[in-house]
């Protein structure tokens, strides 16, 4: 019993193991806390100036571009200059922007563009800094530790993704401006972190930003079958079963159009349970598959929630599929940071950032597209079940995916061993 209770625990050991990291993930959770309160904040900003649910809707289609483009931007930067410093400037400058939202908030009459077009610089700063975080982890965390911080990163994200939307629902209610300022202060206080970790340069060799860069990491991410399949299960996953769009139609069709909250928050529950008791998941060393049976539970948990007559069913539902999403979260991360080389992690993360991102906005549009021919329940349901058939299908077409072994695979016994190295030639130093 206590060696079951001992993989089902959480793994601290890179909390404890490195300085920098400890570093990089305390500013991370008070980083967060303030990005929801202002992701809550500016949507309920703009319903209160225009009272439009397009206007409210532009906000992300406004973001969408920059995201792509300086999400591939932002690899080609991580890999050519000092990770540290880009996410220390980026972070000053988001500081920047909420200092603006807040300015807004305080005017007489706060100006409709001002959110449109800071939602979209914002959006730009956070794609060029999270290529940089991401592949900063790689190398302030050991290699058999990986998934570990993974398994933290992801708790620390759905902690904040259920209490720090509550914080800003309560904060805005009271003032807008208090909530742009809360967020403006926790990017003070962590810069105040990562002012303290430590420089990490680019290697000597390193190919600057460029078309040609961003160009060859788009090709040695397709010459690599099983990095391709951590990508396009999850796209293939998020397009055909992602249907949160839908939960205030849904919470209607239940009877109980007070619990669209509880299903909103249902997925992000599921994660937490899941990262909480996911110790268990650094013993899985095929974690190619472990993302395909996870894509595919997820797929069951949204087609079940469509069918489920009740509230706390549909919420089980939800939870199971959280659950899963996040497990494959956490072995994709695993796999990224112990197979990919340092001088390419930067593009691959930016690339990641567009695979992750962008599968729940067009999974959301087919949702609304199904629900719109066949009703809210065959979209969730049906959707559940291609993203079965198609997660399947990749898992057929794609061999090496499937197979993937962290024991004998080419790649992970290269970085491990490179890892090793450098680590003996730091303490020999």
């Amino acid at each position: 019993m206590k060696r079951l209770l001992r993989h089902l625990s959480l793994d601290l050991s890179p909390l404890r193991d490195s300085r920098d990291y400890r570093l990089l993930f305390g500013s991370g959770v008070i980083t967060m806390f303030g990005t929801f309160i202002t992701m809550v904040a500016v949507p309920v900003q703009m319903k209160q100036l225009t009272d439009s649910p397009l206007a409210v809707g532009l906000v992300s289609l406004a973001e969408f571009v920059p995201m792509v483009v300086c999400g591939l931007w932002g690899g080609a930067i991580a890999d050519a200059l000092d990770r540290r410093k880009v996410i220390v400037l980026s972070e000053l400058g988001l500081m920047g922007t909420s200092a603006v939202l807040m300015v807004n908030a305080m005017l007489p009459e706060p100006q409709i563009w001002v959110l449109y077009v800071i939602g979209a610089i914002t959006t730009g700063i956070a794609s060029l800094q999270r290529p940089s975080l991401e592949a900063v982890l790689q190398q302030v965390v050991k290699h058999e530790q990986q998934s570990a911080a993974a398994m933290l990163s992801s708790l620390r994200w759905n902690f904040g993704a259920i209490v720090a939307p509550a914080l800003g629902g309560v904060l805005v209610t009271w003032s807008t401006a208090a909530a742009y300022a809360v967020d403006t202060l926790t990017f003070v206080v962590s810069l105040a972190l990562l002012w303290r970790v430590r420089a990490i340069p680019p290697a000597e060799d390193a190919a600057p930003p460029s078309l040609q860069s961003l160009l060859d990491g788009v090709r040695y991410a397709m010459r690599r079958s099983d990095l391709m399949g951590t990508y396009l299960v999850d796209i293939a996953a998020m397009v055909f079963a992602m249907g949160t769009t839908l939960f205030p139609f849904l919470a209607d069709e239940l009877r109980a159009p007070h619990a669209v909250g509880l299903l909103y928050s249902a997925a992000a529950v599921g994660a937490l349970i899941a990262s909480l008791t996911g110790r268990w998941t650094a013993r899985v060393q095929r974690q190619g598959l472990g993302v395909i049976v996870a894509a595919v539970v997820w797929g069951v948990g949204v087609a079940l929630s469509g069918l489920a007559p009740n509230v706390w069913l549909v919420f089980a539902c939800i939870a199971l599929a959280g659950a899963a999403d996040m497990i494959s979260g956490i072995f994709r991360m695993t796999m990224w940071n112990q197979t990919i080389p340092p001088e390419y992690r930067g593009r691959l993360a930016g690339i990641e950032l567009l695979s992750y991102a962008s599968g729940p906005m067009l999974g959301n549009a087919r949702a609304g597209l199904m629900a719109d021919l066949g009703g809210v329940r065959f979209s969730l349901t049906s959707g559940g079940v291609l993203c079965v058939a198609a997660v399947a299908a990749l898992a057929a077409a794609l061999p090496k995916f499937r197979r993937y072994d962290a024991r004998t695979d080419e790649h992970a016994l290269s970085e491990k061993a490179r890892r090793e190295a450098a680590a003996a030639a730091e303490a020999t130093a």
